[in-house]
C-alpha cells in the first residue's frame, strides 16, 4: 500500500500542495454530492427505506452465525464451495490453493476485500499474471497505485494523466495514437482487455450481498466487466467479508434502492448481477468452478461493541464524497486501503489504533458523514470515541494529553472557567491591539501558520449573554 497510516500528516501536506491531484479532486467533489442530492430528492420515501435497510442489517448480524450457515449450505446445494478465512493470510493461502500451483492469467473485477487482504501481491508472488478489470482499477494498477476512492478508485486522476499512462503501457499492443478523448480513453482500455478476458484461466470478483436464502453473490457495476470477470474464466472465485450476507431477495431490493442514489446519484446502477454456482448442464455460459472465499479479519470483534454500526456499511463511498478532508487531500494520504470517514474509523480497527491513530483525529466532525449516510452509521461518533481511546492509551503526545488535562480541569469548574476566559480576553485583546488579529501566536502555530487568528473583541460570550439576557 503506497504510504503509511502513520505518516498520515506528511502526506496530507504533500497532497495540499499537489496542483495535479487538487485538480482532479475539485473535479470530482461536486458531481457525486449533486447528484446524490437529486437521486434523494426524487425518492420521498428515501428516510424509509433508510430505515427499513438498517433494521435489515441490524437483523442480519443479530443473526449472523445462522445466515452465514443458511449461505454456505445453498452454495453447497448449487455445486459451489464456500472456504472460511479468519484472517488475511488466510484469505489469500484459501484463493492461491484454489488456483493451483500452475502459474495462470488471472482477472480481478472491483473488490475492496481483495485491496485489504493484499490479493494482488499475494498472487502476483505466487506466479501469476493479474490483470483488473474495472477502468479505474485498470488505471491505477497500470500507474502501480492503490485506490483513492471505494467506489472510482483513479478519481485522483486527470484526464492527460490517463492520456499519457495509456500511450506509455499500450505501445506493445500496437496502439501508438494518443487519445485524449474520455471515449476514446475507455475503447482503448476495451481493445486491450478484451483479448484478457478471452485468455483468462480464473476470474475473481468481490460481492455487494451474498443472499442466504439461495447462496448468491450479487455485484453491482456500471461497465459490465464484473460480468465478463466471472462468466468466462473456467473457475470464478468470490472475495466477500462476513457481514455482506443478507437473508433474502427481497432484503436485497430495498439495498440496492439506497446503494446506486448514494453512491453515484443513480437510481439503479447499470448492472446488478447475480451467480448462483457454477455452470448447469443447460446453461450457455458461466464457470465450470464456483468458489466463495468468506473473510472475517477482524470484524466478529466488532459485533456488539462500540463499533458493531461500522458493520452496516455497504461501501457506497457517500462519506468519502461528503468530507471537506477527503475532499482536500483525496483517499492516499490515509495510508491504507480504507479512507474519508469510514475509512478513519475502520483502519484502527483493523490494523490496531497505535498504528493509524491521526485518522480519528482527521475530522471537523462537522456530522456532514453521518447525515448522508444511507445506513445511518454515526460516523462522528465513532471517530470521538477512538479520540477517547487514544488518550486513554496515551497513544498522543504528551503535550496534547497536558492540555486537554487542562481544559478539562477549567470546564469542570465553571466560575474558574469564567475568571480564566475573561483574562484571556482581556489580555488578548489589549495584545492585538488595532490590527485585530494574530500572524503569529505561541501555542497556536497549528493555525497562525496558515491563516491569521482573529484577536477578543470585547467581553466573553458568557457576559454579553448575560448582559443581553
Amino acid at each position: 500500500m503506497q504510504g503509511s497510516t502513520t505518516e498520515f500528516k506528511r502526506q496530507a501536506e504533500a497532497a495540499l500542495h499537489d496542483a495535479t491531484l487538487q485538480r482532479a479532486m475539485a473535479k470530482a467533489k461536486g458531481g457525486f454530492v449533486d447528484k446524490r442530492r437529486l437521486a434523494v430528492a426524487r425518492l420521498p420515501e428515501f428516510a424509509q427505506i433508510r430505515a427499513e435497510a438498517k433494521a435489515i442489517k441490524e437483523h442480519t448480524l443479530a443473526h449472523l452465525d445462522y445466515y452465514l450457515e443458511q449461505f454456505e449450505r445453498k452454495v453447497l446445494e448449487s455445486g459451489g464451495r464456500v472456504h472460511w478465512a479468519r484472517t488475511a493470510d488466510e484469505a489469500c493461502a484459501a484463493v492461491l490453493a484454489i488456483i493451483g500451483a500452475a502459474s495462470k492469467q488471472v482477472l480481478k473485477g472491483k473488490s475492496m476485500v481483495s485491496e485489504e487482504i493484499g490479493l494482488n501481491a499475494a498472487m502476483e508472488r505466487a506466479g501469476h499474471t493479474v490483470v483488473e478489470t474495472d477502468l479505474g482499477e485498470y488505471i491505477i494498477q497500470l500507474a502501480h497505485e492503490p485506490p483513492s476512492h471505494i467506489i472510482a478508485p483513479a478519481v485522483h486522476k486527470t484526464r492527460d494523466q490517463i492520456t499519457d499512462l495509456f500511450q506509455a503501457e499500450h505501445e506493445k499492443y500496437g496502439l501508438t495514437e494518443r487519445v485524449t478523448e474520455t471515449e476514446d480513453i475507455v475503447n482503448e482500455a476495451r481493445q486491450v482487455l478484451r483479448t484478457k478476458f478471452l485468455s483468462a484461466d480464473v476470474g475473481i470478483t468481490g460481492a455487494n450481498f451474498l443472499i442466504a436464502e439461495t447462496g448468491s453473490t450479487v455485484i453491482v457495476t456500471n461497465e459490465g466487466n464484473g460480468d465478463l470477470t466471472q462468466i468466462l474464466p473456467r473457475t470464478h472465485i468470490v472475495t466477500a467479508s462476513i457481514e455482506k450476507v443478507i437473508p433474502s431477495l427481497d432484503d436485497m431490493t430495498v439495498l440496492l434502492r439506497l446503494l446506486a442514489r448514494s453512491a453515484t446519484g443513480q437510481e439503479m446502477s447499470s448492472y446488478n448481477t447475480l451467480s448462483t454456482g457454477p455452470r448447469r448442464a443447460d446453461d450457455l455460459d458461466g464457470p465450470e468452478e464456483f468458489h466463495v472465499v468468506i473473510v472475517d479479519n477482524g470484524r466478529s470483534d466488532m459485533l456488539g461493541n462500540e463499533f458493531h454500526d461500522m458493520l452496516r456499511c455497504i461501501r457506497c463511498g457517500a462519506c468519502l464524497n461528503h468530507c471537506p478532508v477527503y475532499g482536500a487531500i483525496g483517499g492516499h494520504a490515509y495510508g491504507w486501503v480504507y479512507p474519508g470517514p469510514m475509512g478513519s474509523v475502520l483502519t484502527p480497527l483493523m490494523i490496531g489504533l497505535e498504528n493509524a491513530r491521526d485518522l480519528p483525529n482527521a475530522c471537523t466532525l462537522n456530522g456532514r458523514c453521518g447525515e448522508v449516510c444511507p445506513m445511518s452509521i454515526p460516523l462522528p461518533d465513532m471517530l470521538r470515541t477512538l479520540r477517547f481511546k487514544e488518550h486513554e492509551r496515551k497513544l498522543s503526545k504528551a503535550r496534547a494529553r497536558g492540555a486537554l488535562k487542562a481544559w478539562g480541569l477549567l470546564a469542570r469548574r465553571p466560575r474558574l472557567y469564567q475568571v480564566v476566559t475573561a483574562l484571556m480576553t482581556a489580555v488578548l485583546g489589549s495584545i492585538g491591539g488595532r490590527a485585530g488579529r494574530f500572524r503569529s501566536l505561541p501555542l497556536a502555530s497549528g493555525w497562525t501558520q496558515a491563516r491569521d487568528l482573529p484577536a477578543p473583541q470585547g467581553a466573553t460570550f458568557q457576559r454579553m449573554w448575560r448582559r443581553r439576557r
